[in-house]
C-alpha cells in the first residue's frame, strides 16, 4: 500500500474554512495541531468538522479540473478521512473530556501528538490489494497512532487514576472504532466519486466480484465504471481522428490472420476479447523472474477494475505500469482494447508501437513519433497535451521486448527513464500515465522503478477457453454449415491445453479445425508429436497453396517437406545459440550455410525477400518482432510456443537418422561395395549444444525414432551411432558445412556436444540398455570403462552446467560385475531407483563391498549425487559420498555447496583435540538445520568445562536467537555449572544477560569443606 500524502499536505491542497486556512500561513506551517495555542478537544472537533466540510464541498472543488488535478484532490480527500475517522472515534471515547485544557494544549504542542497526526503519511488504497487487506493495514496504522497517544497520555495525571480496563480501551477499542468510521466516510467518498471504488476493488458489492470477473468481456467494465464520472470536457478537434481510430478498433478483427478462407470470420476485438486473468506484483517486490514469487500471488479476474483504479490514482503518473505475458498472450490486444474503452472526456490513450519508433531515441522522441503515426501529422508533445483539454494522456509503449530483441541494445535503464519523464512532465503541468508491455522472458533485462506495479497476464482457464470457442462458433456458424462442418469441439481443444491456453494459439487451433474438422477428427490417443506434425504440415500446405496453387500432389508434398526443413533450421538456429528467438541476419547466415543450393530472385520491382523472410512467410505460429534503428528495420523471429521449436529440432534429427538408417539397410542388402554414410550434416547440427537440455525434444526424439524407423533398421542405426560415438573424438575431415557457425565454440566444446548427442541418440534408438563394450566397439569391458571415464570428464568440463545436469538426469549409467569382470551399461531413465551397490567402487572385482542396509534412494536428494557419481565413474567421489552418509541421514540431507562448510565445521568440532569457541559460534550461527545445531549442542555439553564460560554463554545466546528450544540448552548449562573451576564466575542466565553473575561466595553453603 503506497503512502503518498500527509494530512497536512491534504488540507493544504484542498483548502478549508477561513479559520483553518489562516493557520496555513503561519511560519510553523502546522494545521490545527502543533500551534500550541489550541487544545486537543477543540482541535479534534474542528478537524472533524473540517473533514465533513471537505467531503460535502469536494464535488464543487473538482468541477472543471483536469483528470490529473481531480485525482490529486481525491487522494487528498482520502488522507483527510483517514485522520478524521481516527479523531471522530477518539471523540466517541470521551477520553478528552477528562483532560484539563492545559493538558490538552501540552499534547497538541509543537512536539506533541498533534504534530504526529498531521505529519504522518496516511495510507492510500491500491488496486493491487483487496479492500479487506486495506482495512487490515489501516487497523495496524490506527493501532500505531493509538500507541503514540497512549505514550503522551501516560505522563499526565489522568493516566494514574485510570484502571487497566480504561487504559486498554485506547489500544483496542479506539483502532476498531476508527476503522468502522473510515468505512463510513469511504462509502461517502465512493458515492460522489465512483472511480474511488476501483482504488480498492469496491465495485458493486464485494460478494459479487468473482461473478463479475467470470463474465468479464472486452474490458467493458472500464467503460462502465468511468462513464459514471460526470464530465463536460472534450478534447480538441485536432485529436478527433485519434479518438475515432481508437474506437474503430473494436470493429476490426482481433488479430490480422492472413489469408483466411472466404466467408470465415475472425472475431472482432469487441466480440472476441476475453478479459485475461492476471497476477499483480506490488510495488517494491520485483522478483519478476521468479516463478515461485508469481505462484504465491492470487490469480485475479478483475482486470478492468484494476486498470480503472490504477489510472485514477496518483501512482499512475509517477511510474509506469509494466504488463508481462508470453508471446500470443494478448499484450498488444490489451493496449488496443484499453485505448478503445477509456472515455475521451477523462483520458486520451496513445498507443506507441515500439517496433516502429527509433530504438535509440529518448522517451520524448519515441512518444512524438507515435503521435505522428497516430495522427498523420506533426504535433509536439506539449501541443498534444494542450489539445487534450484536461484529459489525462495514457501512453502505451507496446513491445519493450522488441527493442531488446531486435536491436540487442542495452536498455537496462529504459523503464527508469520513462519514470523520470513522467515526473518531469508532471512538474511542468503535463502529467501522463504510462503502460509498458513486454514478453516475460526478457523483462528482467531492465531495472524497474521502485514504485512500479507489474502485472502478468495468465493463460486461459477452461471457462475462458469455452467462452472463446463459443464466440468463434457463433461467428462462423454460417461458414461451417455451408461446408458441412461441425463447430469447434471444446473437448478436443481442452485436450491440447498447452496450446489452447494462449489466445493466439487458440485461434490457430480454430483455423486448423475449420479445415475439414481436423481437430475434431483427431484420435483420442494421438501423441503430442503427431499433433505438432499435423499442425505444421497443414499450415505449410495452406501457405504453399496460396503462392503455388497449381502444384501436383507429389510436388506439393516435396514443397511442404522443404518448408518444414527450413523451419527446422530456424529452430536449430535458436537452439544452438541457447535463445528463444533468432535475429534475421543470423537466420540468413544459417540458411546459406546449411542450404547453400537455394537462391532467391527478386519478383518484379519488389525488393527480394531475405532467406529468413521467405522461410517465415505467413506462418501463424511464428512471431516477428521489429525495431527501427538508424532508419533500418531490424527483425527477430520466435515461435509462439517453445514446443514448436523443440519439436522441429527433433523432427529434423529424426528425418536425418531415418534417412541414415535407410542407407544402412540398402547397403546391407546391396552387392555393391559398402560406402559409409556421411555424417557431416549431422555433425554440423549437433556439435554446438546438447539435445538433453530440452526435455520435450528428447521425448519427441524417442517417439520419432520408435515410430518412423522400423525395428530392423533401428538396430542398424544403433550400431552405426555407436560407431560414430566411438570415433567422435578423432580429428574430422573438412566438410561443405564448415560455414555453419551459430556460435564461436572451442574445438573441445564441439567434440563434447557432438559425442554427448551421439550417445543420447544411440541410447534412444536402442531397445535395451547399451553396454560399454558395444558403445565403444571394444572387446574388453575394462577398455570401455577407461574410455568412459575420460569422455565423461570431457563432458563435465565442456558442457554448460544446464547441459551436464540434463544429460546425467536423462541417461542412467549402472556399473555391475559379470563373473569377475567389471562392466557398465547406459539406459534412458529419468527417475531410476538408486542403490549404493550401483556406485562404482562396490563393483570392483574382488571387493566384498559391504553395503549398508536401507540403501535405496529413489526420490531423495542423495539420488542426484549418486547419479552424477555413477555417470562419472568417480571412485573417489563415491567413497567421499558414502563417508558422508551418516551426516546425510542423521544431520542434514542437503549436501550442496554452502557459503561456508558446515560438514567440515562439524567434523572439526567432533574430532578436534580441543574445543574452538570461534568455530562453535560460526557453526551454530550458520548451521544449515536445527538438527545440525542440536548435534553441536550435544558436543558442547561435553566441551563446556574446557571453555571460558563467557564463550559458552555467547554460543547459547546464538542458539537461542535461532529459535532453538531452551530445553536443549539445559544440558550445556548444567555441564558448565558442574564442571567449571571454582575461581570463575558462575553461570549467567542465558535469556536474561542483564542479571548479575553469581559467584561461589554468593550462595551460603556453596563452598565445599
Amino acid at each position: 500500500m503506497r503512502q503518498i500524502i500527509t494530512y497536512q499536505d491534504a488540507v493544504a491542497l484542498l483548502g478549508g474554512p477561513a479559520g483553518v486556512s489562516s493557520l496555513l500561513d503561519k511560519a510553523s506551517s502546522l494545521v490545527l495541531f502543533g500551534t500550541g495555542g489550541i487544545d486537543l478537544f477543540d482541535a479534534r472537533a474542528e478537524a472533524v468538522r473540517l473533514g465533513d466540510a471537505f467531503l460535502r464541498g469536494l464535488r464543487d472543488k473538482v468541477k472543471g479540473l483536469s483528470r490529473y488535478d481531480s485525482t490529486q484532490r481525491l487522494a487528498a480527500a482520502h488522507s483527510v478521512i483517514v485522520v478524521t475517522a481516527f479523531l471522530d472515534a477518539l471523540g466517541e471515547m470521551d477520553v478528552l473530556r477528562e483532560l484539563t485544557p492545559d493538558e490538552q494544549r501540552r499534547i497538541t504542542g509543537a512536539d506533541g501528538f498533534g504534530r504526529h497526526l498531521i505529519e504522518y503519511a496516511t495510507p492510500m488504497p491500491t488496486p493491487a490489494l483487496p479492500f479487506e487487506e486495506l482495512l487490515d493495514e489501516l487497523a495496524i496504522d490506527y493501532q500505531g497512532r493509538a500507541r503514540t497517544l497512549v505514550h503522551f497520555l501516560s505522563g499526565l495525571r489522568c493516566w494514574d487514576i485510570w484502571d487497566e480496563t480504561a487504559r486498554a480501551r485506547l489500544g483496542t477499542e479506539l483502532p476498531a472504532r476508527a476503522v468502522r468510521r473510515y468505512q463510513e466516510l469511504f462509502r461517502r467518498l465512493v458515492a460522489d466519486f465512483p472511480e474511488v471504488a476501483c482504488w480498492a476493488g469496491q465495485v458493486e458489492h464485494q460478494a459479487t466480484r468473482a461473478e463479475l470477473g467470470r463474465l468479464a468481456h472486452g474490458l467493458a467494465g472500464i467503460q462502465e465504471q468511468l462513464a459514471r464520472i460526470p464530465s463536460t470536457r472534450s478534447p480538441s478537434d485536432r485529436l478527433a481522428v485519434l479518438i475515432r481510430s481508437n474506437a474503430a478498433a473494436l470493429k476490426r478483427p482481433i488479430v490480422s490472420a492472413p489469408r483466411t478462407p472466404s466467408g470465415m470470420a475472425i472475431p472482432s476485438l469487441d466480440q472476441g476479447y476475453i478479459d485475461p486473468a492476471y497476477r499483480v506484483l506490488p510495488a517494491r517486490q520485483h522478483q519478476i523472474t521468479s516463478e515461485e514469487t508469481w505462484s504465491r500471488l492470487p490469480r485475479r479476474r478483475d482486470l478492468d477494475t484494476f486498470l480503472t483504479g490504477h489510472l485514477t490514482l496518483p501512482q499512475a503518473t509517477a511510474s509506469p505500469l509494466l504488463v508481462l505475458g508470453q508471446p500470443g498472450a494478448g499484450k498488444s490486444v490489451l493496449t488496443r482494447m484499453l485505448a478503445a474503452r477509456l472515455p475521451a472526456a477523462e483520458f486520451l490513450p496513445l498507443r506507441v508501437e515500439l517496433r516502429g519508433v527509433p530504438a535509440d531515441g529518448d522517451v520524448l522522441a519515441q512518444i512524438e513519433h507515435g503521435i505522428r503515426a497516430a495522427l498523420d501529422e506533426q504535433l509536439s508533445w506539449p501541443e498534444f497535451v494542450h489539445a487534450a483539454e484536461g484529459a489525462l494522456p495514457v501512453v502505451m509503449l507496446d513491445g519493450f521486448d522488441e527493442l531488446l530483441q531486435a536491436t540487442g541494445v542495452n536498455q537496462t535503464d529504459y523503464l527508469e527513464r520513462v519514470a523520470r519523464f513522467q515526473r518531469d512532465q508532471a512538474e511542468k503541468g503535463r502529467a501522463l500515465a504510462v503502460v509498458v508491455t513486454s514478453r516475460t522472458a526478457v523483462a528482467d533485462r531492465a531495472r524497474l522503478p521502485a514504485d512500479s506495479f507489474v502485472i502478468r497476464l495468465e493463460p486461459f482457464d477452461d471457462d475462458q477457453i469455452r467462452r472463446w470457442a463459443g464466440t468463434w462458433n457463433r461467428g462462423n456458424g454460417a461458414y461451417l454449415r455451408e461446408r458441412g462442418l461441425e463447430p469447434l469441439p471444446v473437448d478436443k481443444v481442452l485436450a491440447v491445453r498447452q496450446l489452447a491456453e494462449q489466445p493466439l494459439l487458440l485461434l490457430m487451433l480454430a483455423l486448423y479445425d475449420a479445415d475439414a474438422n481436423a481437430l475434431r477428427n483427431m484420435p483420442e490417443d494421438l501423441h503430442e508429436a503427431e499433433l505438432y506434425e499435423r499442425l505444421l504440415h497443414d499450415f505449410a500446405v495452406r501457405e504453399i497453396g496460396r503462392t503455388r496453387p497449381h502444384l501436383t500432389d507429389a510436388d506439393l508434398e516435396r514443397a511442404v517437406e522443404d518448408e518444414l526443413l527450413r523451419l527446422s533450421i530456424t529452430a536449430f538456429a535458436m537452439f544452438n545459440r541457447g535463445m528463444q528467438w533468432i535475429a534475421e541476419p543470423d537466420l540468413d547466415a544459417d540458411l546459406r550455410a546449411l542450404l547453400p543450393q537455394e537462391g532467391h530472385q527478386p519478383q518484379g520491382l519488389r525488393r527480394a525477400l531475405s532467406r529468413a523472410e521467405s522461410v517465415i512467410g505467413g506462418f501463424f505460429f511464428v512471431h516477428t518482432t521489429q525495431a527501427l534503428r538508424d532508419d533500418e528495420r531490424l527483425k527477430t523471429y520466435e515461435f509462439l510456443h517453445a514446443t514448436f521449436g523443440e519439436y522441429l529440432v527433433a523432427r529434423l534429427v529424426v528425418r536425418e537418422l531415418a534417412d541414415l538408417a535407410g542407407e544402412l539397410a540398402y547397403a546391407g542388402s546391396s552387392r555393391r561395395r559398402f560406402a559409409r554414410p556421411d555424417d557431416a550434416y549431422l555433425h554440423a547440427l549437433l556439435s554446438f549444444a546438447c539435445l538433453a537440455v530440452r526435455a520435450p525434444t528428447v521425448d519427441f526424439l524417442r517417439h520419432g525414432l520408435t515410430c518412423d524407423v522400423p525395428a530392423d533398421r533401428r538396430a542398424l542405426l544403433t550400431s552405426h551411432l555407436c560407431e560414430l560415438f566411438s570415433e567422435s573424438l578423432l580429428a574430422r575431415p573438412g566438410s561443405s558445412y564448415e560455414a555453419y557457425q551459430p556460435v564461436r565454440a572451442e574445438l573441445t566444446a564441439r567434440h563434447a556436444a557432438y559425442s554427448a548427442n551421439l550417445l543420447l541418440l544411440a541410447v534412444l534408438s536402442a531397445d535395451e540398455p547399451i553396454e560399454g563394450a558395444r558403445l565403444f566397439r571394444v572387446r574388453e569391458p575394462e577398455q570401455a570403462n577407461e574410455r568412459w571415464r575420460r569422455i565423461a570428464r570431457l563432458w563435465h568440463s565442456q558442457l554448460t552446467r544446464a547441459e551436464w545436469d540434463a544429460l546425467i538426469h536423462t541417461l542412467h549409467v549402472r556399473h555391475f560385475l559379470r563373473d569377475t569382470t567389471r562392466s557398465m551399461r547406459v539406459a534412458f531413465d529419468r527417475d531410476p531407483v538408486f542403490a549404493l551397490r550401483d556406485l562404482v567402487f562396490f563393483t570392483w572385482p574382488g571387493g566384498s563391498g559391504a553395503v549398508p542396509e536401507q540403501d535405496l534412494f529413489a526420490t531423495s536428494k542423495a539420488a542426484s549425487w549418486m547419479r552424477e557419481i555413477s555417470f562419472r565413474d568417480d571412485t573417489s567421489l563415491g567413497h567421499l559420498f558414502v563417508d558422508l552418509l551418516p551426516y546425510y541421514r542423521e544431520i542434514d540431507e542437503r549436501l550442496d555447496a554452502h557459503p561456508g562448510s558446515p560438514v567440515a565445521d562439524l567434523l572439526a568440532i567432533l574430532l578436534g583435540e580441543s574445543p574452538d569457541p570461534e568455530l562453535y559460534r560460526r557453526a551454530v550461527f550458520e548451521g544449515p538445520s536445527d538438527r545440525y545445531v542440536l548435534r553441536l549442542l550435544r558436543q558442547l555439553a561435553v566441551d563446556a568445562h574446557a571453555m571460558p564460560a563467557a564463550d559458552v554463554l555467547d554460543i547459547l545466546r546464538t542458539a537461542t536467537a535461532r529459535g532453538i528450544d531452551p530445553v536443549h540448552l539445559e544440558p550445556v548449562q548444567q555441564a558448565l555449572v558442574s564442571g567449571q573451576p571454582h575461581d570463575q564466575p558462575g553461570l549467567r542466565p542465558v535469556l536474561d544477560p542483564e542479571l548479575p553473575a553469581v559467584g561461589p561466595d554468593d550462595v551460603a553453603g556453596d563452598r565445599q569443606p
